[in-house]
């Protein structure tokens, strides 16, 4: 068990080399009010005069204190180090004069045997740190007591929790302090000493507040009593030391401290040991083997061992998985670049064989979160593009009578007995030409989903070109630039592709074919159907020649004068009060000496259509929703088709040529491999970072089974 603690002091050795405190060590963090006895209780302990003293703020930054244990032996064999070493540096000291000595942190191998000269390095150091004022500072001190008088400890003197800012201090001072205890009594590896003065009410102790607050269960907590010679005469501390007053679980212990007077005169720690047990066999006689220094350093160093046993194996744990962290985050940040010219060929050819593994899902880095890379690419092709095109209305922006007036316009001024193609290519080449801009939208998707994949390459497949800032922006430009280029290419051919089902209209595609039989049929049907429900006082065969002549004159009269013709013939095709109020002011016959005034009629807007320029009508748009379908599914199959080849498949067949073609040059080689400024920085703390958890790892090994438990 005793040799738990010198391991911990090791430990704190090895993280206080790389400056950070990651790993929670177990100590004894010393907490209380300004003047409250702190400083006095860790010189009672050491049994030296080794803390700066005085009235008001004194310690203005954290003192991480460690008491080492040691035999006459262990002092000769520590003489005997220090010579060799004194040899090695090829200085001469004559070893170690007294039994006590002690080391500062940040004065590497100096060793001190005079007390008085630690006080002052103390406070030199304060100064230098914290200024002359009364300001404070978080970086500690850290300084190591080697005596046969002492158990080993560690612990931390922090400064005194205070209310009202005094002399220069910052207005925030309360609060500074208190960040600063709380930085050290948050790790839940510590124990917490609340130092309490007891000539001030116990149930306003700040200490006891303080740690309560951190520990509410009071695992951790031990209550020392300080000043028990200051009570006011008829009072006594027994209530307190015996719990009654604020009950504490690991203990509540007095101690009497030497007075300012005392220390003026250089009154020795020995005799106010030797004068506190007197104080305490006459005051408190039931008490007094279980208060006192001495047994508040058993208590203390007897703590700490156990809860550096119960902390042991889970900081095993932590150092291993750091350990790991940093060996991969060292990893990562690459070896120092030594033959320039392989490295820059072997981080090109990293990055294109990793765009290329992205476009076809076969990267080690598979996004989880959204579709990337050659996903994005298909979904792009089969849901966006896709449904796109199913959206699109055949007949959109197509009414009727657009398609009426087409046909006319078709046929000239000579009346027509069908229905003329010029006015079914004219509409479906309209139609199809609708198709052009969702297929242009669909490169552009493409086109930026392909720059996207240059910076998922970057953060999450080659690290290492996150070292090099000037590469990375090298070869971005490199494949945005062969992107930009291949962009006109792709548009062009697309484009060519609508172009080339606008040059020819196949009326002969077998697809349009079946779709003119089966409009065929249903025409048939649907006369047959009509003709089935005619009166049957009307024979089959006069109502279909009727019928015919009928539409013959309605084809010739509407062939010959126009629409407004259309609204004046008589027949069944208009209601019966247009055809009051258009056939009264008019003679039966126009041709017969009365002619007709062109500028009064009206021309309509709109009027019912007679049912051959329905069926003319219903004609064409069937005729043009069927092929407009046959170039859709011929667009929806070959845009993809042209994107992947003049776009994605030859930036992947010429990515890494091109890369080469344009980085690989002997004047760019230094330019490009410079690292980051901060990356060397960043690789040398890793390495001392792994360096000093492995020698933890070797420390904590090193111990026994026997020790643990």
């Amino acid at each position: 068990m005793e040799a738990l603690i010198p391991v911990v002091n090791k430990l704190q050795d090895v993280f206080n080399t790389v400056g950070t405190d990651i790993i929670q060590l177990p100590q004894i963090v010393v907490v209380g009010t300004q003047s409250s006895g702190k400083s006095s209780v860790l010189e009672s302990l050491v049994g030296r005069d080794v803390l700066p003293r005085g009235t008001g703020i004194v310690t203005r930054r954290p003192l991480i204190l460690q008491l080492v244990h040691i035999e006459p032996e262990d002092r000769r064999k520590t003489s005997e180090e220090n010579a060799t070493e004194s040899k090695k540096n090829g200085r001469l000291y004559r070893g170690i004069d007294g039994e006590e000595w002690g080391k500062f942190l940040h004065t590497k191998n100096k060793i001190y045997t005079d007390f008085e000269e630690i006080r002052q390095e103390i406070e030199a150091e304060t100064q230098r740190i914290s200024g002359n004022n009364k300001g404070i500072s978080n970086e500690p001190i850290h300084l190591r007591i080697f005596s046969p008088h002492v158990v080993n400890l560690t612990l931390v003197d922090l400064p005194g929790i205070t209310k009202v800012p005094v002399g220069d201090q910052p207005k925030d001072i309360e609060l500074q302090i208190r960040e600063l205890i709380f930085k050290y009594i948050f790790n839940p590896n510590s124990i917490i000493l609340a130092v309490t003065a007891a000539n001030t009410d116990m149930a306003t102790s700040e200490a006891l507040k303080v740690a309560r607050e951190v520990d509410p269960d009071g695992r951790r907590t031990l209550a020392v009593v300080t000043k028990l010679d200051l009570m006011d005469a008829g009072t006594d501390a027994m209530d307190v030391l015996m719990g009654r007053v604020i009950p504490v679980k690991l203990g509540i212990i007095g101690v009497v401290n030497r007075s300012q007077l005392d220390i003026n005169q250089k009154k020795l720690v020995a005799d106010a040991i030797r004068d506190e047990y007197a104080f305490l066999q006459k005051r408190y006689p039931s008490l007094a083997n279980r208060n006192g220094t001495k047994y508040l350093a058993r208590t203390l160093n007897r703590l700490l061992m156990h809860h550096i046993r119960d902390c042991l194996p889970d900081l095993k744990t932590r150092i291993n998985v750091l350990a790991s962290q940093y060996q991969s985050l060292l990893n990562s940040y690459g070896e120092p670049v030594e033959d320039k010219s392989s490295t820059l060929l072997q981080l090109i050819t990293k990055f294109a064989a990793e765009y290329c593994h992205t476009i076809e899902g076969t990267a080690k880095y598979i996004e989880t979160t959204e579709l990337c890379g050659g996903a994005r690419i298909c979904y792009i092709f089969h849901e966006t593009f896709g449904r796109t095109l199913e959206s699109v209305d055949p007949l959109g922006g197509l009414t009727t009578i657009d398609v009426l007036t087409a046909i006319r316009n078709a046929t000239g001024p000579r009346p027509a007995l069908f229905v003329p193609e010029v006015s079914f290519e004219l509409l479906v080449k309209r139609q199809v030409k609708r198709l052009e801009d969702p297929s242009l939208r669909c490169v552009e998707l493409v086109h930026e989903e392909m720059q996207r994949i240059i910076q998922h390459c970057s953060n999450y497949s080659t690290q290492e070109l996150l070292r090099f800032p000037k590469l990375h922006d090298a070869i971005v430009e490199v494949v945005t630039s062969l992107l930009r280029k291949r962009l006109p290419v792709t548009n062009e051919m697309v484009h060519n592709l609508v172009a080339i089902e606008l040059a020819y209209i196949n009326t002969k595609h077998p697809d349009f074919a079946d779709a003119c039989g089966l409009m065929n049929n249903n025409i048939e049907e649907q006369r047959r159907n009509r003709m089935r429900d005619l009166p049957s006082a009307v024979p089959r065969d006069k109502a279909a020649a009727s019928g015919s002549q009928s539409g013959a004159a309605s084809e010739q009269t509407d062939g010959g004068t126009g629409n407004w013709r259309g609204m004046l013939k008589k027949g069944e095709d208009g209601p019966a009060t247009d055809r009051a109020m258009l056939q009264a002011p008019l003679p039966a016959n126009p041709h017969k000496g009365y002619a007709v005034n062109l500028l009064d009629v009206p021309v309509p807007v709109s009027r019912k259509l007679s049912s051959r320029e329905q069926r003319d009508c219903e004609v064409i748009e069937r005729l043009i929703k069927s092929y407009f379908l046959i170039v859709r599914k011929n667009i929806q199959d070959s845009v993809p088709k042209a994107v992947m080849h003049f776009l994605v498949n030859h930036v992947k067949d010429c990515l890494q040529s091109e890369l080469v073609g344009q980085l690989y040059k002997t004047g760019l080689l230094d330019d490009l491999l410079t690292e980051s400024e901060d990356m060397a920085q960043r690789r040398n703390e890793a390495a001392d970072m792994l360096k000093a958890l492995q020698k933890a790892s070797q420390v904590i090994a090193e111990i026994r089974e026997t020790h643990l438990w």
